[in-house]
């Protein structure tokens, strides 16, 4: 459907959907996995639109909702039954003015406590926030007395323990702002002492994090269009991370045309790793093989499962959901 007509539609739609949504892209199976985990047939279906630039979807369990970042308009909205409303504003700048056009928050996680976890690209922080109750507390917003660039993405190991990227696409001038304060992009680690430390240093845009079922591998996708690769470390009894190796290459993806780099990045129950990447959503095996493609057309930032049998999707304007019989890792 063309974009112009789907936003018709969707503009058309009552405030409660009828459980009838418009659709987009198409599946792209690479081998009969993927039909398992997502059946021919099944639609991506457009719940929303309208959006400066949607990210970091996460689904809340005490309430049966889905959060999501709208980074531009320093926004996190909610979705459920069909309805859509401002949950947080502003969500990752409270200052005054303005701060570039990626001031919102932007990877987000309900954490073990129960709590809304938010990487802040304004304040430049790692939040946490009780749904009721209370304000933000600020995890973490400096390494070694040094201001983090723009927190991107970040998940929770079982010991409470966190990992998350720290790129420069926040910042007002990107990797050229004049408060940067850290050289490196990297991967950092938060304590359950509440301690920073820096786990990776030598990637050019970490972005997407996120860890296998048995928290043995710290997968972490570079959103940089001369490297687009997917890295998996493992991870050391003390917390840190070894030796990387390079678990998915989407460079020839990308030569075929299709745009955009891996991004948010989550596994399921099995092991199987769902990235963003080069038109869409790429499903792989814990080996690295390519199972298939959820191709939205569009250039697709996050995606996350829900516990009501869906995945959804983060893309560009859109907020969108397919059926899958994946399920995803609590607390992640």
């Amino acid at each position: 459907m063309p974009m112009k007509s789907l936003l018709l539609l969707l503009l058309a739609l009552p405030a409660v959907a009828q459980g009838v949504y418009p659709t987009l892209g198409k599946l792209v199976s690479h081998d009969p996995a993927f039909d398992k985990l997502i059946p021919p047939g099944e639609k991506i279906e457009v719940l929303a639109t309208g959006f400066g630039w949607t990210e970091g979807p996460v689904w809340v369990k005490n309430g049966g909702f889905l959060l999501f970042s709208d980074i531009p308009n320093n926004t996190i909205h909610q979705w459920k039954d069909g309805q859509l409303s401002v949950f947080l504003k502003p969500s990752g700048f409270t200052g005054r003015g303005d701060y570039g056009n990626e001031p919102g928050s932007n990877g987000l996680l309900v954490n073990r406590k129960g709590e809304l976890v938010a990487c802040e690209h304004g304040d430049r922080r790692i939040s946490a926030m009780p749904f009721s109750g209370g304000g933000k507390v600020t995890l973490a917003a400096h390494w070694q007395g040094k201001r983090f660039n723009a927190p991107n993405d970040i998940c929770q190991h079982s010991s409470g323990a966190y990992y998350f990227t720290d790129p420069p696409y926040g910042l007002p001038k990107k990797e050229n702002d004049p408060t940067r304060e850290i050289r490196e992009f990297g991967v950092y680690r938060i304590g359950t002492d509440g301690v920073v430390t820096q786990v990776i240093s030598d990637l050019k845009r970490p972005n997407g994090v996120t860890l296998s079922p048995d928290e043995k591998t710290l997968y972490i996708a570079q959103s940089d269009d001369t490297d687009a690769f997917i890295l998996a470390y493992p991870v050391l009894p003390d917390g840190s991370v070894g030796k990387g190796k390079l678990f998915y290459d989407a460079s020839p993806l990308k030569k075929q045309g299709l745009q955009g780099a891996p991004d948010g990045i989550h596994t399921d129950s099995e092991g199987n790793v769902f990235s963003t990447g080069p038109g869409g959503v790429l499903v792989l095996n814990p080996q690295g093989k390519l199972l298939g493609r959820i191709e939205t057309g569009e250039l697709t930032a996050n995606c996350a499962f829900g516990e009501d049998g869906y995945l959804y999707l983060t893309a560009n304007h859109y907020l969108c959901r397919i059926k899958t019989t994946a399920r995803g890792v609590s607390a992640r």
